[in-house]
């Protein structure tokens, strides 16, 4: 399961309120052609899209074993989450309509904080997109929910991820034990960035 950040901000009510109407209304358009909130008509792509361990494996907080059951509880837990301003699930689907990817955004409103997660399909991965939409994506939690602090993970051997949050500007800060959803868990690199460093670094 996901943990807030190291670094520990105390939200006043107005901010933390703030944030979760963001999250309530944020609009997954605003972030790109293609996104939308996840319903449960996505759950057959999902399914299909993280059975493939090429896109799955690196991914910790995924609900496991990946079945119909599973990612229909992970997307109706999402949608109530999104609703007490907590939690986003989106969908990425490409020009047939089909999923082609997914972002999870973990949000703490009384901490200010949030984390992202998410995957494309492999026929998509290693072509630059994912870096970019990853780096579109950082701005967009900053900038439309609000957030002065993110945090972001990955498997130790997850050198792809690494590289693409270390060119985003993300500040290294040692390692994490992440919980899996059987209770396991899985030693991470961890990372932080402020709003204001992000905001420093794209001149905002």
């Amino acid at each position: 399961m996901s943990a807030p950040p190291k670094t520990v901000i105390h939200a006043s009510h107005e901010e933390a309120e703030a944030i979760r109407d963001a999250v309530r209304h944020a609009d997954p358009a605003s972030l790109g052609m293609g996104r939308a909130h996840a319903e449960l008509k996505h759950v057959p792509g999902l399914v299909e899209l993280l059975a493939d361990e090429r896109v799955s494996g690196p991914i910790y907080d995924l609900p496991r074993p990946i079945t119909a059951d599973s990612v229909t509880r992970w997307v109706t837990e999402n949608q109530a989450r999104r609703l007490a301003g907590e939690a986003l699930l989106f969908v990425t689907l490409d020009d047939h309509g089909k999923v082609a990817g997914y972002s999870h955004i973990e949000v703490w409103p009384e901490r200010s904080a949030a984390e992202l997660a998410g995957a494309i399909r492999a026929d998509l991965q290693n072509q630059g997109q994912g870096g970019r939409g990853m780096a579109h994506t950082f701005g967009w939690i900053f900038e439309t929910l609000g957030v002065r602090l993110m945090c972001l993970t990955a498997a130790l051997d997850n050198v792809r991820s690494q590289k693409g949050i270390d060119a985003a500007g993300f500040r290294r800060m040692g390692e994490r034990d992440v919980v899996k959803p059987d209770g396991t868990t899985r030693a991470s690199v961890y990372w932080e960035m402020t709003r204001d460093e992000w905001r420093q670094r794209h001149r905002l």
